[in-house]
């Protein structure tokens, strides 16, 4: 068989990611804050993109344009007249500010900013530890070494560092670093510097004056049977009544577990709904979140400079052309996003309309390719528009995934939400007797009675991800 070479002409498709399909992809899988700083962004670094200034209707009317100022030679000279009325009753002044003692002014205090309100920043532990290490006037050794010790805490304030890794490391004796680290576990939050639950429960107790009671008898030597409240073998091994130990109890959990919590510099994060969901009458109404969103169009400056035909270098006419482009494709795909996310939503609605007007315990079984099929998308839209979206709907904030849920078969009729199974086994065990809680096998029981069968390891594995104790922890005496 002879090899030779022939030229063939052949029609075929093929996808290739344009820059305006990648940034499209891009914007989908964008939550709202991270949309807004990045058109902050674009802003800045490109030229022919500007935000549109809201106007307001009188100045609109006037010119839809450019507002003008009127003319200099019709404006008016105001003058203001400062009078002091005649009819004011003077006795009841000089009276009311000439009254003895101290006078309260209660709705001014109220009104006016607080200190905290000033503070430009918060104060970390690790400052707060150095300022108090400085007061006890330390030697140049002793600062070193307590330094190194508030340098390796962790911010729960637990000494993140092993004993003898710090004592190698200040280059100081043992007894030197144990002396500096007891001062240290002194001062506040009381607690700190600990090296585990153990110790900075025991330094709270002996803060307190529970030195050699039954606090720290149960902290020292029965700390584990605390956390499985096993309180009998507690009685047992201390020879001592029941509440006895139920009062040391109700004790150490007053303590502070966490001694460096009160200074975390972690912020809350406030959810800003993308998509607001109302009942009007009998139907819902969708609306999109664009409170904040800047409103862009592309420069007419620069639009006016290719179209006028003006003294333009053509390497400045192609950095022009190239920054259009640009801002004429971020435009698009913010309208394109936002008209996308509007359909998933609206889609999400049609199927899940009784949980809309019902609640958690209405939520049906729902996967991506449903709405991909219904809107006539792929499941990879679907998925970047579901990720980090959260939606305002009559029965609270809910992100978009939410919605999607694997189904729980039932004994007898249709298949259930796993979302609407967890709500339910969260409602058992907030109806539970806090003395005698219901195991995982109880619980599967009891769901079982309601026309709902799933194993107990499902159960097991749907009470964690609540962040609900086993029932050996739930239990209260």
């Amino acid at each position: 068989m002879a090899i030779e070479l022939r030229q063939q002409l052949r029609l075929t498709q093929q996808l290739i990611m344009t820059p305006q399909l990648q940034m499209a992809i891009k914007l989908l899988q964008l939550s709202r804050l991270e949309l807004m700083d990045m058109i902050r962004q674009e802003l800045e670094e490109n030229p022919a993109l500007e935000e549109i200034q809201e106007i307001s209707a009188e100045e609109a009317a006037a010119d839809p344009g450019e507002v003008e100022t009127p003319p200099e030679t019709d404006a008016q000279e105001v003058t203001i007249e400062e009078r002091i009325p005649d009819d004011i009753d003077w006795s009841n002044y000089i009276e009311e500010y000439n009254v003895p003692g101290r006078v309260s002014h209660e709705a001014e205090d109220r009104e006016s900013p607080r200190y905290e309100s000033f503070i430009a920043e918060r104060k970390s532990l690790s400052d707060h530890l150095l300022w108090q290490l400085l007061m006890t006037v330390p030697t140049p050794e002793e600062e070193h070494i307590g330094s190194l010790i508030i340098g390796n805490l962790n911010r729960d304030g637990y000494l993140d560092m092993p004993y003898e890794d710090l004592i190698a490391s200040s280059g100081a004796p043992a007894e030197q670093v144990g002396s500096v680290l007891a001062v240290l576990q002194t001062f506040d939050p009381v607690g700190v510097c600990a090296r585990d639950i153990g110790e900075c429960l025991m330094i709270q107790a002996r803060h307190y004056g529970l030195d050699n009671s039954l606090v720290t008898e149960i902290i020292a030597r029965h700390l584990s049977h605390l956390e499985n409240r096993n309180y009998k073998a507690i009685c047992k091994a201390l020879k001592v009544s029941m509440d006895e130990v139920v009062e040391a109890v109700n004790i150490i959990k007053s303590f502070e577990p966490r001694p460096g919590r009160q200074f975390s510099d972690e912020e809350p994060l406030y959810i800003n709904p993308d998509i607001y969901v109302y009942k009007m009458e009998d139907d819902f109404v969708i609306m999109l979140n664009d409170d904040g969103m800047p409103k862009l169009r592309v420069n007419s400056f620069y639009r006016q400079a290719i179209a006028g035909g003006g003294k333009v270098s053509a390497q400045a006419k192609d950095y022009i052309q190239e920054k259009m482009r640009s801002a004429a494709w971020l435009i698009r795909s913010i309208h394109q996003r936002q008209k996308t996310i509007y359909r998933v939503m609206e889609s999400i609605v049609g199927f899940q309309r009784d949980f809309f007007e019902k609640g958690i315990a209405h939520l049906k079984p729902m996967v991506l390719r449903d709405v991909a099929q219904d809107i006539g998308m792929h499941e990879s839209t679907i998925s970047r528009v579901t990720t980090n979206k959260y939606a305002y709907t009559p029965q609270g904030i809910f992100e978009l995934k939410y919605f999607f849920n694997s189904s729980i078969n039932r004994i007898h009729g249709s298949a259930i939400a796993s979302a609407s199974v967890m709500d339910k086994i969260k409602q058992i065990i907030e109806g539970e007797d806090p003395k005698k809680p219901y195991s995982d096998s109880k619980i599967a029981q009891l769901l079982k009675e309601d026309n709902i069968d799933i194993a107990r390891r499902t159960v097991a594995k749907y009470r964690e991800m609540l962040r609900v104790l086993p029932s050996n922890k739930r239990k209260q005496i």
